[in-house]
């Protein structure tokens, strides 16, 4: 077994990676560059290397400083995570020219599955379902057009050696093709350093399905079931889950073999993922086809860890040692259901912009980072425990909750990586116990500083579609197709978020008043407020016999201390027996309650007082319609018009480069450009002005 491993990634999966490491007996080296120089997997390592600065590019990116690196250290081992090296043909063969063992597929495996035009052709030829479309070389936007039109609307644009979800466009007409088609190439040469395109029709109602392979270098492969990843947005998956609702034993048996078969076919070993787009509409178990081959460790890698009770990174190092599976497909589990949310640095209140900004709070919902609940791969030595305490806790029918992150309260979330903050897992015996352990996490999941999607990803599990399982890759787009603007509220949750408002005021109006007495007199209810929340108006009273919302008598356990960030209301819903937690946060004559994926801004009053409001003036927002503002920050790439230039409503006027992505900022009236007040290749801050219409 391998004595010292180095991580060449940063944040949660090398955070992942050590701890398993460390449960090993196997020392860790971190690597690090600037921006990261205090980042949780550097002060988690034995040992740290700088690489350079912060840019991807000039540091995670460069090979041969974390080869260096793994030589002065020791390392006898690399694990790449996934993202920046993992899938380069080029860091494989250099480890091996380094003598050092590459935790991770062959080199020649890696090159046949990292180009997706040339996967296509050799699942093909592996007997794999492949969807139809163009894989030759496209020559320019008009060729591309040509193209689209010969497979017919709509047709999906993808980097050839893309992934992750970037370097992809949908197209539904000629328009588009000419829109995206060069920003495809430029997203694929600037993320992966090729700017080849293909292109393939669209599957309409398609979901997102893959299956997890390992395999050892004895020739021994096995699928260990499937993942469902159809809840995306811009093709970036947001929600995952295992197993899928959607897939029967007998499909799961038909994409398992073919997936092996793929893997056979190009003498892969290590954790893969065959990724599959399946037809929605199809009910015959057949109408499933070839994506693409991730030969990486997967983001969403822990569902399939909850359910099977394997330790795909502790699998990886010894397969990467010589050692064999020590198990067959006979005994892959299928215990539960798991599902992963990931909580993303960006503002579903602003378009999901993505966010950047110091972690001013970071609270996740358990004190641990991976669940106290032992893992074992099912062959000799190879049980670990994932606890962080080192205890472990024996499983068990019990909904359990897993956090994996790599970042701390206090630090900083930069526009140089990708905006991932964390991965939130539940595990629960029924799908129906996972979504409920997601809704409850997530309530208590306390993050402050960048904008974040938690209260987006409660509304998802809320939904009644997706309860259902009835999932599409386009369940965002089809669901919130004018944005996101916080889950809806029932009455019940209004009228006990109206409670909690008047019994923290109460509370507050009470320690004010001690402290105005020095600390003499205290404030006796009962305490009569009115309570605004959503342009509703609650009467609430607050008395030592309990409260009293609209003249109903609510039977609730609160607890609420002057400061407070958390309030716990057992006894909310209309069973009366529900633990609801409620975040707070002080606003302007009130309080900011978030609580079921949507915060609500109180506005509590004196019910004497409460009358005098309607007679006050409303505040109207400037219109700032003739200025095109950067919606966050990033790095101006393209500016399309000058001064003096005449646009239409819808106009691509910019590209702002953030978190890896391109966004295209489009005109929101036709006018002429008055000025222009920055140039390409400025950083610009969030709502800084790029040029102003007249």
């Amino acid at each position: 077994m391998f004595k010292k491993i180095l991580v060449a990634n940063r944040g949660e999966i090398a955070c992942r990676v050590m701890r398993t490491a460390k449960a090993m007996g196997i020392k860790t080296v971190a690597v690090y560059s600037d921006a990261d120089a205090r980042a949780p997997h550097v002060l988690m390592a034995d040992e740290s290397v700088r690489l350079g600065p912060a840019p991807a590019a000039e540091s995670y990116l460069k090979a041969e400083l974390i080869l260096l690196a793994a030589k002065e250290t020791g390392a006898d081992c690399i694990h790449p995570g996934y993202g920046f090296l993992s899938e380069r043909e080029s860091f494989a063969l250099a480890c091996a020219e380094a003598g050092i063992a590459f935790v991770g597929p062959p080199p020649n495996a890696i090159a046949a599955m990292g180009d997706k035009i040339e996967s296509k052709k050799l699942a093909k030829a592996a007997g794999v379902n492949v969807v139809p479309g163009y894989l030759g070389e496209i020559d320019s936007t008009d060729h591309a057009v040509e193209i689209a039109g010969g497979i017919g609307y709509p047709v999906m644009m993808k980097a050839s050696a893309g992934g992750g979800g970037k370097g992809m466009r949908l197209a539904y007409s000629e328009q588009d093709v000419r829109e995206g088609f060069e920003a495809t190439k430029r997203e694929g040469l600037a993320s992966f350093g090729d700017d080849r395109v293909f292109i393939e029709k669209f599957i309409e109602s398609p979901r997102h399905i893959e299956i997890q392979l390992i395999g050892d270098q004895h020739g021994n492969i096995v699928y260990l079931n499937e993942r469902e990843c159809s809840i995306q947005r811009r093709h970036q998956k947001v929600v995952e889950e295992a197993p899928s609702p959607f897939v029967t034993p007998a499909m799961r048996k038909a994409m398992g073999e073919q997936a092996v078969a793929l893997a056979q076919a190009v003498g892969y070993y290590s954790a893969g993922t065959v990724e599959l787009i399946v037809s929605g509409a199809d009910t015959t178990g057949e109408g499933f086809y070839f994506l693409e081959m991730n030969t990486r460790l997967q983001v969403e890698h822990p569902v399939t860890e909850e359910i099977t009770g394997l330790d795909l990174v502790e699998l990886m190092i010894r397969v990467a040692a010589g050692e064999p599976l020590g198990f067959t497909q006979n005994d892959v589990k299928l215990n539960g259901w798991s599902i992963e949310n990931r909580v993303y640095a960006e503002d579903p209140y602003r378009g999901f912009l993505p966010s950047i900004g110091r972690l001013v709070r970071y609270n996740p919902p358990l004190p641990f980072a991976l669940s106290e609940v032992e893992v074992h791969a099912p062959s000799e030595g190879a049980s670990t425990s994932l606890s962080t305490n080192g205890e472990g806790v024996a499983e068990s029918d019990e909904p359990r909750v897993r956090v994996d992150d790599g970042v701390r309260e206090g630090g900083e979330v930069s526009m140089f990586y990708d905006p991932m903050i964390a991965k939130l897992i539940t595990w629960a015996p029924t799908r129906d116990g996972a979504i409920a352990a997601q809704i409850a996490a997530l309530d208590a999941f306390e993050l402050e500083g960048p904008g974040n999607n938690i209260d987006f990803l409660s509304a998802i599990m809320q939904h009644p579609r997706f309860q259902s399982g009835a999932l599409t890759t386009g369940f965002i787009a089809e669901e919130y197709p004018d944005g996101f603007h916080g889950a809806p509220a029932d009455a019940e949750l209004l009228k006990t978020l109206a409670a909690v408002a008047a019994f923290a005021a109460t509370a507050e109006a009470d320690r004010a008043r001690r402290i105005d007495g020095q600390l003499g007199k205290r404030l006796r209810p009962p305490a009569d407020w009115v309570v605004t929340i959503d342009k509703i108006d609650h009467a609430v009273t607050v008395s030592t016999d309990g409260i009293a919302v609209d003249g109903e008598d609510l039977d609730l356990s609160l607890e609420y201390t002057p400061g407070d960030r958390m309030v716990v209301a057992d006894g909310h819903g209309a069973d009366g027996d529900e633990h609801l937690t409620i975040r707070i946060a002080k606003a302007r004559a009130g309080f900011k309650l978030t609580a079921r994926g949507a915060s609500h801004v109180a506005r509590v009053l004196p019910a004497r007082v409460a009358p005098y409001t309607a007679h006050l003036i409303e505040k109207v927002a400037p219109d700032l319609s003739k200025f095109l503002i950067c919606p966050m920050p990033g790095l101006l790439v393209r500016l399309d018009v000058a001064a003096g230039d005449k646009v239409e409503a819808g106009q691509a006027l910019a590209v702002v480069e953030a978190m890896k992505m391109e966004n295209i900022l489009r005109a929101e009236k036709t006018g002429t450009v008055k000025s222009v007040a920055a140039k390409t290749g400025d950083s610009l801050a969030v709502d800084q002005v790029i040029l102003e219409l007249d």
